[in-house]
């Protein structure tokens, strides 16, 4: 973390995450555990609680037409499951509420336990398969079989919607049938369903020893003579409703062209709507459709609308609802909070290096080239310091190499134009005449006047990258002769022997004059420094893929101290600024550019009153072209 701003962000990221991950377990965990011990774990039969109340109102709006009298099947429910029931319709008006018949909170849960809708959804008042494939409901009765209906032709049972006259002739149809199966030696009573009396017989023994108890609605014998006709026959109400169901059934079907046939459901009086000649085929979605369409349309009528079933007491934890909204901004608070306290912690410590840089670069850009930043750490703001240090040493020390360069280009430029000027105006005043004693002198100050502006003027170029050369190729120990022979009268006049040492051709791609004005400045320089009696030699060798340049002396060499800095400019060992020994101190600086330009090196060795080693290292090719 202390080693990588990335690592540092990446961590303060997943940290945010991480709390915001928490934040939501806890509400989840919360939420739920309440909500689950709150309503199922203090009653293990609750699902099948709600059932039975599900079963119940969804038998109540089979038989009724409304909603209207159900608050008191609600509140008896209500007692005798312990549980909080509401009906709404779909738009949120409350139809009945145990609840709110108590006095208590009415405020319903998030979302609906169920939806009872008896005119589309699957139940008891319909025979009906599904999942698209053909398959048959059957339902029996004493007599026969009375109804085998196909998927979509659902209608509604036989026993639906009896009316109480209806129910009472049955039950008089029933006491007929017993005492005559009782004369007949048969064993049968009577139990009252909510679909009418219903015969059952006495248990019997199957031939591998089994009891079985037969409840029928009848028995498999059409002909039974013990069997009223109407004990079983279809109510009034169904025989409309599956009128009305054939009727808009068939009409969709003619208008899909679909095809389909019409089935009378045996001793029921009934008829279904069958897909024709569907063996081994998939029932269409077309023919689906119609006939559920077709049941639908046809109970509506005669059935209670769609209404929500609302179970138990309000949600524990509602997101939407006042206090769940109320809950989760809270949360959010607080993980932001804990997350803005965490990034301005850290951020504090990531801020603070980059704003003592900005100080320290607008100190720098004022002129305070003194300007640095504490560094402390490996991260990367911490190399970025670093750099910056760097930098402003660099410019620092540039600066300050500037500003002695002005000061001893002046210097240099000052002392040949004084002595010229000096001289020219006592030859205007007739003090000095002008001779050709005094016209030789000025041309000696012009000179050196020309010398040093050619020496800056070659430094600018290899300052900005502009020094031209022209490569050829040359032979180094021919170059190095021509070296030689030139500064051979300056030797002679000092009193210094100047030779070269040469093995042979030394081929190599230079260029002739940049090289010569490069050796020229150190023969010229221990030629200088080499007393009389002294000797100065060039030596061209061998080495590697390229050669070595070297000029030896034993002169008064240069001490250890002074080593480091001879390459720079107006760098002087002499420090008196003699004309005969002291310089521009800018040879040795334009010498290491020209080497340089030729991927070469320059290096020296010396030892005071032992002499002086400068060494050129050359390739015999470049690598880069010039």
């Amino acid at each position: 973390m202390r080693h990588s701003v990335l690592v540092r962000f990446l961590g303060l990221s997943l940290a945010v995450a991480l709390g915001a991950v928490i934040a939501t377990a806890v509400i989840a965990t919360y939420s739920t555990s309440e909500k689950l011990q709150g309503e199922i774990a203090t009653n293990l039969s609750q699902l099948e609680v709600d059932g039975e109340i599900y079963s119940r109102l969804t038998k109540y709006a089979e038989d009724n037409t409304g909603w209207s009298g159900v608050d008191q099947m609600v509140r008896e429910l209500a007692d005798q499951t312990g549980r909080r029931i509401a009906l709404t319709k779909p738009d949120g008006t409350v139809i009945a509420d145990s609840a709110r018949m108590l006095g208590a909170s009415p405020e319903l849960p998030s979302v609906p336990a169920a939806t009872i809708d008896a005119a589309s959804q699957g139940n008891g008042m319909f025979k009906a398969a599904a999942g698209g494939a053909m398959t048959t409901t059957r339902l029996r009765t004493e007599k026969a079989l009375v109804g085998s209906v196909m998927i979509g032709s659902a209608s509604a049972t036989p026993f639906w919607g009896l009316t109480d006259e209806e129910r009472r002739q049955r039950e008089d149809l029933a006491k007929q049938a017993v005492a005559c199966y009782r004369a007949a030696g048969r064993q049968v009573t009577v139990t009252s369903t909510t679909e009418g009396p219903r015969l059952v017989f006495e248990a019997v023994t199957t031939m591998d020893g089994a009891t079985v108890t037969e409840i029928q609605k009848a028995n498999e014998k059409v002909d039974d003579p013990c069997m009223p006709p109407g004990l079983y026959a279809p109510s009034a109400k169904a025989r409309t409703v599956n009128q009305d169901e054939i009727r808009r059934a068939t009409a969709c079907l003619q208008k899909a062209g679909e095809p389909y046939e019409l089935t009378s459901i045996q001793a029921d009086g009934l008829q279904s709507v069958t897909p024709k000649n569907p063996e081994g085929k998939v029932v269409s979605p077309a023919f689906v459709e119609c006939t559920s369409a077709a049941r639908t349309e046809a109970l509506k009528p005669y059935v209670a609308p769609e209404a929500r079933l609302y179970l138990g007491s309000r949600s524990t934890f509602n997101v939407f609802s006042a206090e769940g909204m109320l809950r989760t901004a809270a949360t959010a608070l607080g993980v932001l909070l804990i997350a803005a306290l965490v990034m301005v912690f850290a951020g504090r410590r990531l801020v603070r290096p980059i704003l003592a840089l900005t100080g320290a670069a607008q100190r720098m850009t004022n002129g305070d080239h003194a300007a640095r930043v504490p560094v402390a750490g490996r991260d990367e703001v911490a190399r970025l310091g670093h750099a910056f240090n760097a930098m402003a040493e660099s410019i620092q020390r540039h600066d300050f190499q500037r500003k002695a360069m002005v000061s001893d280009v002046a210097h240099e430029l000052r002392t040949p134009l004084a002595n010229i000027k000096g001289y020219l105006v006592a030859s205007e005043d007739g003090v000095v005449p002008l001779d050709r004693e005094l016209v030789t002198s000025l041309l000696e100050e012009t000179a050196l006047l020309e010398h040093l502006v050619a020496d800056l003027q070659d430094l600018a170029l290899a300052d900005a990258g502009m020094l031209r050369l022209h490569p050829a190729l040359r032979d180094l120990s021919e170059l190095a002769t021509q070296v030689v022979a030139a500064h051979s009268p300056t030797a002679d006049a000092a009193g210094v022997t100047l030779r070269a040492e040469v093995n042979g051709p030394a081929p190599a791609i230079v260029d002739n004059a940049r090289i010569r004005q490069a050796l020229g400045n150190l023969v010229s320089n221990a030629i200088r420094f080499t007393p009389s009696g002294g000797r100065v030699v060039v030596g061209i060798r061998r080495v590697g893929n390229g050669y070595n340049l070297t000029v030896t002396d034993n002169g008064t060499g240069i001490a250890a101290e002074h080593l480091p800095h001879l390459f720079d400019r107006f760098y002087r060992v002499e420090h008196s600024r003699s004309r005969t020994t002291g310089g521009s101190g800018l040879g040795l600086a334009i010498t290491k550019h020209l080497v340089e330009a030729h991927d070469g090196t320059i290096t020296v060795t010396s030892q005071p009153s032992h002499g002086s080693t400068f060494t050129i290292h050359l390739p015999s090719q470049p690598s880069r072209p010039s």
